[in-house]
């Protein structure tokens, strides 16, 4: 199990910390001396997770905060609340999502359900957070794409899915997007001399609520997904979650760094290979650009 460094003094935010990979991480994070923002859609369970964390780490910081990615308005109004306070962001862990499902959903935004939780809200978040990250010693964005990044394809012709969806095609568009803007990320850190660094992450195959919960909105599971849930070798929430933490903390993780299970789907975190569509420096320009468009959300012009 990877052992978290001593995060005394910091601040993080967990998105979508009430269960799975989410709550592990933040459960691990408030362990090292962290101070971490649940950062959830239903803040009743989120009390739930800090009960749990709280349990298991009787002094750690925690508190609930509401977000909902499937809405710019909630993203806007959770940012809009950090930057009020003023303190330095030193951790955000990109890592709620939704999987899978089988029939077409969109966000309050017009988004196709995938796109717009698992990206386009994530992609806001930490556009906005930015200002509160640059301003602490050593900032990091760590993001939750997935295995089925290597799958995906950035259809900018049909990003939403109107005239054709597919679960897993969706799902995986939107965890290559994911990958696509961690390393664009780094790029602009880079570029612009920011000591942020960005990092991804994939969780290889873990048992979480997000592969429960997602194949059932709407619909019946597809046969694939009814297979693999039965046959593919799976870990559990605690390690899945530790790619994202090494991706988040580790001393040794580099900028622009991709992580996961060291033996592809279960394992220690190490180095993982990203897909060569991840690589892709001018697909993920474009699709900052893109998503600076639908979103409304740009780089602030001070930074």
């Amino acid at each position: 199990m990877y052992q978290v460094p001593d995060q005394g003094g910091k601040l993080a935010v967990v998105t979508g910390a009430n269960s799975g990979t989410g709550k592990e991480a933040a459960k691990r994070l408030a362990g090292a001396g962290a101070r971490v923002v649940v950062a959830v859609r239903t803040p009743a369970k989120g009390e739930q997770a800090r009960a749990e964390i709280l349990a298991a780490h009787p002094s750690a910081q925690v508190e609930v905060r509401r977000i909902d990615l499937a809405d710019l308005s909630s993203v806007r109004d959770f940012a809009d609340g950090l930057i009020a306070e003023g303190r330095p962001l030193d951790l955000l862990l990109n890592n709620a999502g939704v999987m899978f499902p089988p029939v077409r959903h969109e966000t309050v935004d017009g988004f196709e359900l995938q796109m717009g939780s698992n990206y386009l809200g994530p992609f806001a978040l930490t556009v906005r957070l930015l200002p509160l990250l640059l301003a602490a010693p050593a900032p990091r964005v760590a993001t939750m794409s997935s295995g089925m990044a290597a799958r995906g394809r950035i259809n900018f012709d049909d990003m939403q899915g109107e005239r054709a969806y597919s679960p897993t095609g969706a799902y995986a568009q939107s965890k290559l997007a994911d990958l696509l803007m961690s390393r664009h990320l780094a790029r602009l850190a880079t570029e612009r001399g920011w000591s942020l660094l960005s990092t991804g992450a994939h969780p290889g195959a873990a048992a979480t609520n997000i592969a429960a919960s997602g194949p059932h909105l709407g619909g019946r599971p597809s046969l694939l997904f009814r297979i693999a849930s039965k046959v593919v070798p799976h870990q559990d929430a605690a390690g899945g979650a530790q790619p994202l933490l090494y991706a988040a903390t580790s001393p040794d993780a580099a900028q622009g760094g991709y992580y996961g299970p060291r033996w592809s789907m279960v394992g220690p975190a190490g180095p993982a290979r990203p897909t060569r569509k991840g690589l892709d420096r001018d697909v993920a320009a474009r699709l900052w650009s893109e998503s600076e468009h639908l979103t409304g959300v740009a780089l602030p012009a001070h930074i």
